[in-house]
């Protein structure tokens, strides 16, 4: 139904828009009496052969959602009733900030692909963390940045701000040095800004009475040598693992009239090219550390490939949007099948 009567109707009206009008849809039908049951009897899947034990965390199933659809935290507890085994929100920063002007997103309908630029658009930490505090039992990655407004040699500050703030409230930290869409934030992703940040997050971990797992988002667009690199990090530094990949500033092979739009690109032209760098990371390290898998997985054919190369989980969102919720439950059933 929704690829055949919601999703022509949605895709009419500015994509923007439409992403604050399903939340508030989904967030009013969630408040009516037996939507919230009707939603988890029609996608969610239990399973004990769906779970994974990753990094101390246990997954009801490896299908999560990625940052970017639930920004702020405003809609995790509802969107979980569509079958997703865990929900990653931001990308957070310190202070609130607009983003980037608009027009800032935009769909690719012949290439079942979006192009972003939204430049981290999101209410602030503290906002994040009230809402936060009403979890209702959701596993809830914390994906971290900088303000637009702070240098590349004061973003260390921001990111602790954002992990200080958010520890008590979710379950692992994702450390976003990847989104093409704040000025030179992509720069910390080189070998020796990106080692002084994650140290000095882990600094801060091990104070705690009980670390977190601590993931970084990598660039789709990096070199072999790149990747070596980012290998040696995770060894140098004892972070928990990688999510590959991020939005990716390549346009190769498209085919839509708005192709040239500045910003990051992703959905199915990013299929094939996330799942080299999964495979490829998986391989050089001898699958050293987990990996998170996410870039064009429009079906459980392209969640399979994933895993197949070397990732432990998957995340959805472009997906997501062109395919619905049932390509969650579809990922889950294959994998329940293919453990028969």
């Amino acid at each position: 139904m929704y690829k055949a009567l919601i999703r022509p109707i949605l895709f009419c009206f500015d994509p923007e828009k439409v992403h604050h009008f399903t939340f508030s849809l989904i967030r009013n039908i969630s408040k009516v009496p037996g939507f919230k049951g009707l939603f988890r009897s029609m996608y969610l899947i239990k399973d004990k052969r769906l779970e994974r034990e990753l990094f101390g965390l246990k997954f009801k199933n490896p299908v999560g959602l990625a940052a970017g659809f639930d920004k702020d935290a405003k809609l995790y507890n509802e969107l979980s009733n569509f079958g997703f085994g865990f929900i990653e929100i931001g990308t957070i920063t310190p202070k609130p900030q607009e983003g980037n002007p608009k027009k800032r997103l935009f769909r690719l309908k012949e290439d079942s692909a979006i192009i972003n630029r939204m430049g981290f658009n999101n209410g602030g930490i503290e906002e994040a963390v009230e809402r936060l505090k009403k979890n209702s039992g959701v596993l809830i990655g914390g994906n971290i940045g900088k303000n637009k407004v702070t240098p590349n040699e004061n973003a260390v500050d921001d990111y602790e701000i954002c992990f200080n703030a958010l520890f008590d409230y979710v379950d692992y930290f994702v450390v976003n040095v990847s989104s093409p869409n704040t000025p030179n934030l992509r720069a910390l992703q080189d070998k020796e800004p990106l080692t002084q940040l994650l140290k000095a997050l882990q600094v801060l971990n091990f104070k705690k009475d009980q670390s977190k797992p601590i993931l970084l988002k990598i660039a789709p667009d990096l070199s072999d040598d790149q990747l070596l690199d980012i290998i040696d990090i995770v060894n140098i530094t004892k972070i928990d693992g990688v999510i590959a990949t991020n939005t990716t500033i390549s346009r190769e092979g498209l085919i839509s009239d708005n192709k040239t739009e500045v910003g990051g690109l992703s959905g199915k032209p990013l299929t094939k090219h996330s799942t080299e760098v999964i495979r490829f990371l998986a391989e050089k390290s001898n699958k050293a550390f987990p990996i998170i898998g996410v870039g064009g997985i429009h079906s459980a054919e392209d969640a399979l490939e994933k895993l197949e190369a070397g990732a432990d989980l998957v995340q959805l969102y472009t997906g997501f949007i062109y395919e619905g919720p049932r390509l969650i439950k579809s990922i889950n059933k294959t994998l329940l099948k293919k453990a028969q």
